[in-house]
């Protein structure tokens, strides 16, 4: 409802002011563009507001927007979607739960931020690969890459895009596919490096050399065509997805049948063309921004699963968040008093609802952020470097932003401000480290300035982890409150946590919280069968892009 075509690619902060200002000339609203965890918006920042609305599209984000807000005793109203499914809820420290007062689902759902200007993700590329076979060979219009003759930045590839070859000529054909590739994956990487669009990404796009697209635009020399299914399971390199785009193009155009269905194809991970297309299209997007490449199988596992995101359920959920906000201004109870948790469901309830209320939960005695609970983690010690424990359990797992760690009275590791150099220990094994090191029993302190927050681990010595379970070698096995001066033996393999939580940066389906014991009331529930989760809505501070999507786990 506020962006246009014309702004993608533009700061969202930006242009929701600047439309915002076109309804009310007189409101005062300043944009931002930037990191949300950056040192520029600490405790400070958040400190001058009275109320904050989250509309953030992963959970690292999510995660470190509440600690801020739990460490200022600030307001929080949290909202979310996916598809038609929404949700909206408050958070006052104190008084309700905060967004980790409960554990996520291991059903999560992967956001797809910028995917025309800075995909870092595989599953980014994977959705501009889908987008991409529609412009080629569907409703072109409808793709969100499509770029109109009229608009107001000339467009380096729609032209080429538009230069369909004649039907059977396989040197034509050949000639349009390699163009396309060069317009697409050459040319519009230059423009747009030339633009600074780049300038503070983690990663500066690398343009394919038009020399490799010129040497690898041959027929029959597909992967796909080397016979067996070997093909599905290995990663095609840049030559492997120039050869194979070349295959699926001349597939297209090959005979007046298959050419006559142009504008009308859809795409299908079941049929083997579409997803051979998408799977070394997403491959050459990978290759331009360093991001790790992926099998025909592992694609095709996040391409069938991708939702798209509705307009009119942000609305009506921001509608909500609005509607929440007002109840917090009016000063007529405390938040939990006021307040409401609302579900927007797909389908009418029994009772013909479609916004669904229900009493916010009481905070939860085992939180570790807003109760200061103990973290329970299972880990071999004598395995894991204190690298892998910062990276995945720390920051991945349990969210921190600049951990301290502590041994004891001992600092064996530390970021920040003026923070020591700790660098020697992150290549040394739990156990090896200083002041005794991390073994079974041990009980870690762990800071973090930044979010003003502190936590005790207790580490759990484990030996072995079943691969097939997941691919952590660590599990989160229980958070409790109080403070233990020794910890439960280590818990049976059963009791584990299921893993798959993902990286911070994928946006984790949000189940309504279920009752706590004597603890609030039991949600009301939908009708519809798995209308119970909501992923976060796009961020107010990234960049404008054409309709968002979510893709659920594969698993």
């Amino acid at each position: 409802f506020l962006f246009r075509p014309h702004h993608v690619g533009m700061p969202k902060s930006v242009v929701a002011r600047e439309m915002a200002l076109k309804f009310n000339p007189d409101a005062k609203i300043v944009a931002h563009h930037g990191n949300i965890k950056d040192s520029q918006f600490g405790m400070d920042y958040f400190k001058q507001f009275s109320v904050v609305m989250n509309a953030l599209d992963n959970v690292d984000a999510r995660r470190h927007v509440n600690r801020l807000c739990v460490a200022t005793e600030k307001v929080l109203v949290e909202a979310g979607t996916t598809g038609f499914l929404g949700q909206v809820y408050v958070i006052k420290r104190g008084e309700t739960a905060c967004y980790e007062c409960f554990p996520k689902p291991t059903k999560k759902v992967y956001p797809i931020c910028t995917i025309r200007s800075t995909p870092d993700k595989p599953v980014h590329c994977i959705v501009w690969a889908k987008q991409c076979f529609q412009l080629l060979f569907g409703h072109r219009e409808a793709s969100m890459l499509f770029e109109p003759p009229d608009g107001p930045d000339p467009s380096v590839f729609m032209p080429t895009v538009n230069a369909h070859p004649a039907v059977g000529d396989h040197k034509a054909i050949l000639k349009y596919a390699r163009d396309v590739l060069v317009a697409l994956f050459n040319t519009e990487i230059r423009k747009q490096l030339a633009m600074d669009k780049y300038k503070t990404a983690r990663f500066v796009p690398q343009p394919v050399d038009e020399a490799l697209i010129d040497a690898n635009c041959t027929e029959g020399a597909a992967p796909s065509l080397a016979g067996g299914a070997s093909w599905k399971t290995q990663v095609w390199g840049a030559e492997d997805c120039i050869m194979e785009i070349c295959q699926c193009v001349l597939e297209v155009y090959a005979t007046a049948e298959a050419a006559g269905l142009l504008g009308s194809y859809e795409f299908d991970k079941d049929t083997s063309q579409a997803m051979r297309f998408v799977a070394a299209a997403s491959n050459l997007r990978s290759h331009v921004f360093g991001i790790t490449l992926q099998s025909f199988h592992d694609a095709k596992g996040v391409a069938g699963n991708i939702i798209p995101a509705i307009a009119t359920t942000n609305a009506i959920v921001a509608g909500r968040q609005v509607t929440e906000l007002f109840k917090i201004l009016s000063e007529r109870g405390t938040v939990a008093e006021v307040c409401r948790y609302t579900d927007c469901v797909r389908y009418k309830t029994r009772r013909g609802l479609l916004l669904q209320a229900a009493k916010l939960e009481c905070p939860v005695a085992t939180c570790f952020v807003c109760n200061q609970a103990i973290v329970d983690v299972a880990i071999n010690t004598a395995t894991t470097t204190l690298q892998e424990f910062v990276d995945q359990v720390l920051k991945r797992r349990l969210g921190f932003n600049e951990p301290t760690v502590m041994i004891g009275d001992g600092e064996v590791y530390a970021e920040g401000q003026d923070a020591e150099d700790f660098s020697s220990n992150l290549p040394r094994h739990l156990k090896d480290l200083p002041s005794g090191g991390m073994r079974h029993g041990t009980m870690v302190s762990v800071d973090d300035f930044s979010q003003d927050m502190e936590v005790q681990v207790c580490i759990h010595h484990e030996e072995t982890f079943d691969p097939e379970k997941g691919a952590e070698n660590f599990r989160v096995v229980n958070r409790r409150a109080g403070t233990a001066s020794a910890p439960p033996p280590p818990p049976a393999q059963s009791d584990a946590v299921p893993p798959g939580n993902g990286d911070d940066d994928e946006v984790e389906e949000i189940e309504p919280m279920p009752s706590s014991s004597g603890q609030g009331q039991k949600r009301p529930r939908s009708e519809e069968k798995g209308a119970d989760a909501a992923a976060p809505m796009p961020p107010g501070g990234g960049l404008t892009k054409a309709p968002r999507y979510s893709a659920p786990d594969s698993s």
